[in-house]
């Protein structure tokens, strides 16, 4: 199933997208995409519902993130070999973990703030994962058993305010914005493998970033599983799982984002983004 959430700011409907790629509402059998719609016994029951009886909706609305309610917005760093050898650094021994605040996320369409002061706003196309059912302590082999599904994120980054400022990533990553999600959250049984995804992202119309998966240094499975160790994984929860190379940190001279640019991006079988990057106020 393609879930999704539509509608104003704060005012999103859950629906689902048929078939067809028509947009319909589910809001006659949950009242969101969040929380226990996220187990795997409530997907279960919405798969088993027939897409044509749903209402269709018309028009083309906004469409929100794609999960609703969540508590943490987990991210890893460096999980690509070949993005850590364009930023100049080593492979780690071990996940870098940081958390983009839950404020960051927005619609996979609405435009992007570049912060007050920023001058090296970077882009990051990233397979996210959804979490569907409390994990904690799982191994490896269960993992993906908690996995609702996954969507495209774009894990927007501020590069001074993340390395040049001292102090944690965390500030270069949470501003309003930043973490914009969707179009849809993809069940897992329609991704038949996570680690096999093509990935991109234009700048104006220019690829940047041209990946997959496949080069991704710690998989799915082994991120769930790693990240429960330390901390309980909620339905709702996101974990954000880095990107490939080709972002504008790492080109020589590095080039940043300004007011008017236009970013698309997407991961095959997950869908595509399109943001428009405007000056905050």
């Amino acid at each position: 199933m393609k879930l999704v959430r539509y509608g104003a700011v704060g005012a999103e409907k859950p629906g689902l997208v048929d078939g067809d790629g028509t947009l319909r509402d589910l809001s006659g059998h949950v009242a969101d995409i969040a929380g226990k719609v996220l187990d795997p016994a409530s997907l279960t029951a919405l798969a088993r519902l027939d897409p044509k009886a749903l209402p269709a909706v018309s028009g083309k609305p906004r469409l929100g993130p794609c999960v609703a309610g969540t508590g943490k917005f987990i991210c890893i760093g460096l999980n690509y070999a070949d993005h850590a050898a364009e930023s100049g650094l080593q492979v780690p021994p071990e996940p870098v973990v940081f958390m983009k605040a839950s404020s960051a996320i927005v619609g996979p369409d609405d435009d992007v703030l570049i912060p007050r002061g920023s001058l090296k706003t970077d882009w990051e196309v990233e397979l996210a994962v959804v979490i569907g059912k409390t994990a904690k302590y799982v191994t490896e082999a269960e993992a993906l058993d908690h996995v609702a599904g996954y969507c495209v994120a774009h894990d927007v980054s501020e590069r001074a305010f993340q390395t040049e400022r001292s102090g944690q990533w965390t500030k270069g990553k949470s501003c309003d914005t930043f973490g914009p999600t969707g179009p849809w959250l993809v069940t897992k049984d329609e991704v038949k493998d996570p680690q096999d995804l093509k990935m991109w992202l234009k700048v104006n119309g220019e690829t940047m970033q041209n990946g997959s998966t496949r080069t991704m240094v710690y998989g799915v499975a082994f991120l769930v599983s790693y990240l429960s160790q330390f901390m309980s994984l909620h339905p709702g929860d996101i974990i954000s799982t880095g990107t490939p190379p080709g972002v504008g940190m790492g080109m020589k001279p590095p080039r940043y984002l300004k007011a008017g640019d236009v970013v698309e991006l997407g991961i095959e079988g997950l869908g595509s983004q399109r943001q428009t990057f405007r000056a905050d106020a």
